[in-house]
């Protein structure tokens, strides 16, 4: 019994870490750019749940409906008016231009909301469902699902849409898409935009599942990245499969060794399988 618990809340974790990863390899995979600020985004994100939900007295989720649409229109404006700009002249000058946006929002969340830890509660946080004899805390599935949905919207946008086709005509080849009358700019703006809704979503599951600080983006873009890597760069079912193996390593490991194990199973991916378990 206690293995089935270990395994449930590995997946209940991982569930998070995927949606945590998804923008990422959004990005990576469509504009080859790792996104050195993709914490703070996401940070961002949980601020923006927790302050809103305070501020108005309804639940965080229900504050998706305006975290989701500012940061899409956030993602784009700084994509178009900031690293297309610099992708001109190479990828190593967009990496270092995504560094300093890290550093930056790092110190303007510090001066906007000090160092304080923060936590978007709710009514449900504390309620534990028993079921067979083991424990599920409701919270946790309610994350699970929202985060499983975020990215099958974004897989049937990416499969069915016109937009989507057009996302990852760009992605497979840049040339070829633009001849064909694809805006690669505009897909750039687009994606990021997409990156940076996902970002809300993640940043509302880990400031309803754990408290945060202005300086804790650092720690999740490692999670991130590790999850992107495992599940393959650019691959957004990988990234959810990769989220609940690296959650189960965490939960089996404990509070101790959760993350060693996770990231020394980072680094034999790195080694054996570098490209992932689902990249072309």
């Amino acid at each position: 019994m206690q293995v089935i618990q270990l395994i449930i809340n590995g997946i209940l974790l991982g569930g998070i870490y995927a949606v945590l990863g998804v923008g990422m390899t959004m990005i990576f995979g469509i504009v080859k750019l790792t996104n050195l600020a993709h914490g703070e985004f996401v940070i961002i994100g949980a601020y923006a749940s927790t302050l809103i939900s305070q501020a108005l007295g309804v639940d965080p989720i229900l504050t998706l409906i305006v975290t989701v649409p500012f940061m899409f229109l956030l993602g784009m404006a700084l994509q178009t008016g900031l690293i297309n700009r610099v992708m001109l002249k190479g990828s190593e000058p967009a990496l270092l231009v995504t560094f300093g946006l890290s550093i930056i929002l790092q110190d303007a969340m510090l001066l906007l909301f000090t160092a304080d830890a923060r936590h978007a509660g709710a009514a449900y946080s504390s309620t534990i469902l028993k079921i067979g004899g083991i424990n599920i805390a409701l919270l946790d599935v309610i994350l699970l699902c929202l985060s499983i949905a975020a990215i099958l919207v974004l897989t049937l946008f990416l499969n069915k849409t016109y937009m989507g086709r057009s996302i990852r005509a760009t992605s497979d080849d840049t040339q070829a898409a633009s001849l064909m009358g694809v805006s690669v700019k505009r897909t750039y703006a687009i994606a990021m935009g997409i990156a940076m809704a996902t970002a809300a979503v993640a940043g509302l599951c880990i400031g309803l599942k754990w408290t945060f600080y202005a300086s804790s983006g650092g720690s999740y873009l490692l999670i991130a990245f590790g999850v992107v890597v495992i599940g393959g760069m650019g691959s957004i079912p990988g990234t959810l499969v990769a989220g609940l193996i690296f959650g189960l390593a965490q939960v089996i490991g404990g509070a101790n060794y959760g993350l060693l194990i996770s990231y020394i199973l980072l680094i034999i991916m790195l080694a054996v399988r570098p490209q992932g378990l689902f990249s072309k």
